[in-house]
């Protein structure tokens, strides 16, 4: 690597890690503790009853032999694994905004991962494309978390297309214990959509059985809607097709916009129907109330 490349990745990782550090410290820290829980309770001590105090935690062992009743007392299991799985698929480097949907998940990721290690949880990544390009294993600490940043922001991928459903598969086979998966894509495939969704949900099923499945979707508005610009010339990224549409016609741009519309609600109808939380975020706009809502809705239900 280039020292001038070298330099510009220092300082875009500095630049991240002190934005997402001060995010999860002031705004974020509370949330995540409170909607993730550890995997349950771990026996600490006894100590004497008082009023108040639940009857079904008497140590009845301990209370014969002191004559008087004690409760057990017990603290939270509390170190949880998340894993990070995230597209990096060609589609990703597109934004017509401030950031590209690729740089939207990165900050995401590093959002998620920070919050972790604040609490003492494990973070691992899986950076996939139409094939897994990269698994970084559960580890703690603030030098891991920077590297898996730096590997979402600047890894660069073998592949071009998108293959969720081996990203899923490849979770499944390498966590043994349950996980907490946060999935970050913007969901978009070639091949027949009908197909590829019932595809994605049969993965999604089995790994939110296994796990807790959270399902990020990442958009950018410009993809959703089309300008008045004549004829405009649409290439696919993932697959380099080609596609020219005449955006002077009204019925051109508003059947587009019919069709990723529908396409975006069979995938929510999709994530709804299989119990997955769900998130959609969109480049242009500020991640971090969404972020927030999210997590206090899924703490109220919970």
């Amino acid at each position: 690597m280039n020292p001038e490349r070298a330099k510009d990745i220092l300082s875009r990782m500095r630049q991240l890690e002190i934005r997402t550090r001060r995010l999860v410290n002031d705004s974020l820290a509370g949330e995540y503790h409170s909607v993730f829980k550890g995997r349950g309770m771990d026996f600490d001590e006894v100590r004497e009853y008082v009023a108040g105090d639940e009857v079904r935690t008497i140590d009845w062992n301990v209370t014969a032999r002191a004559g008087r009743p004690f409760v057990k007392k017990f603290t939270e299991e509390r170190e949880l694994t998340i894993l990070l799985l995230v597209d990096v698929s060609a589609s990703g480097n597109f934004g017509s905004a401030a950031h590209s949907k690729r740089e939207l998940a990165a900050e995401l990721a590093s959002v998620l991962a920070f919050s972790a290690i604040r609490n003492s949880d494990k973070v691992g990544l899986i950076l996939y494309t139409d094939e897994v390009e990269l698994y970084i294993p559960p580890r703690k600490g603030r030098r891991h978390v920077l590297r898996v940043a730096r590997e979402i922001l600047f890894y660069e991928p073998r592949g071009r297309g998108t293959d969720t459903v081996k990203a899923l598969d490849f979770a499944n086979h390498i966590l043994h214990r349950r996980a907490i998966a946060f999935l970050i894509s913007d969901f978009q495939s070639a091949g027949d959509p009908d197909q590829a969704l019932a595809e994605l949900r049969r993965a999604m099923r089995q790994t939110n059985r296994r796990h807790d499945l959270v399902a990020l979707h990442i958009q950018d508005a410009r993809e959703k809607s089309l300008p008045d610009v004549g004829v405009l010339a649409i290439e696919d990224a993932e697959t380099d097709e080609v596609v020219e549409l005449n955006t002077a016609d009204p019925e051109v741009r508003v059947r587009f916009e019919e069709e990723v519309n529908d396409r975006t609600a069979r995938l929510v109808r999709g994530f709804r129907a299989e119990a997955i939380d769900t998130l959609e975020l969109d480049t242009a706009a500020p991640y971090l109330p969404a972020l927030q809502r999210f997590f206090k809705n899924r703490e109220r239900r919970h």
